[in-house]
């Protein structure tokens, strides 16, 4: 492995872990390291990516749940339905190609994009008690979330928020933590589906790995600490979304051809 690509994974590493802890699609940075930059196959790419979402999500948590940002006995039965739901999509993921849910992703993106910039104040309010919600509602749609982060997790995190902020009536922040914490659950489980698998390549997985889980810690630390991280954190949703789609829909590969 040459300098360049050490300094290049761990760079994205810190990147995506601080954009993972705030917002989300981290995995957009690290999934094109792992596949063009070190030129993994995309199964393996996919596989290589978990073993950082697993230990950065492990480090954010441990400091969200230290500054006592969430409680585990608030969030169980999001836990369970996505723990559930993950166990699902790691089945399909390593049976089929993950090509089947680009185009899903790429709409679903615009919609969120949508909802972030029409209801503002609803990302950045701190209501007084958490909203008691109903398990007809959020058992279905934390199943969904689950099955899509065991499939692909790449953008996870930001309907993961969306859905916490919605359904769950949580600021910001605080659906950032839970977020943390829920992807924890079935993250190492699924991880270990992807090593089973032979899908994982733990030299890459491990290097982007102690970038991650730096990013994910003193940004978790930064969000519990100061009133201005949920105003930080909604900016860099809209601009992690927004670079998403532009990418996605490969605006941003037109406009680099214009320069060139």
């Amino acid at each position: 492995m040459e300098l360049y690509e050490i300094i290049i994974v761990l760079i994205g590493g810190l990147l995506a872990g601080a954009i993972n802890t705030l917002a989300g699609n981290g995995s957009a940075i690290t999934l094109t390291i792992f596949s063009e930059v070190l030129g993994l196959p995309p199964t393996i790419a996919n596989g290589t990516n978990r073993v950082g979402v697993a230990f950065q999500t492990a480090f954010a948590s441990s400091n969200f749940y230290k500054n006592k940002i969430f409680t585990f006995k608030e969030s169980k039965h999001l836990i369970i339905s996505t723990f559930i739901g993950a166990m699902m999509g790691v089945y399909v993921a390593v049976n089929i190609s993950n090509e089947a849910f680009k185009s899903v992703f790429s709409y679903m993106l615009i919609v969120i994009f949508l909802l972030i910039l029409l209801r503002p104040k609803r990302w950045l309010e701190k209501p007084e008690q958490i909203k008691q919600y109903s398990l007809y509602i959020t058992v279905p749609v934390f199943l969904l979330l689950g099955f899509y982060g065991g499939f692909i997790q790449m953008g996870m995190g930001i309907f993961m928020l969306a859905a916490l902020v919605f359904v769950g009536q949580l600021d910001i922040i605080k659906a950032n933590a839970l977020k943390s914490v829920i992807i924890l659950f079935y993250a190492f489980v699924v991880m270990a589906i992807f090593h089973y698998k032979g899908l994982i390549h733990w030299k890459y997985g491990l290097m982007m790995a102690v970038g991650q889980s730096i990013g994910g810690y003193f940004t978790a630390e930064f969000a519990s600490k100061y009133e201005s991280a949920n105003v930080w954190a909604y900016r860099l949703l809209i601009f992690a979304v927004f670079i998403a789609i532009l990418k996605l829909f490969n605006v941003l590969e037109w406009i680099f051809q214009l320069f060139n």
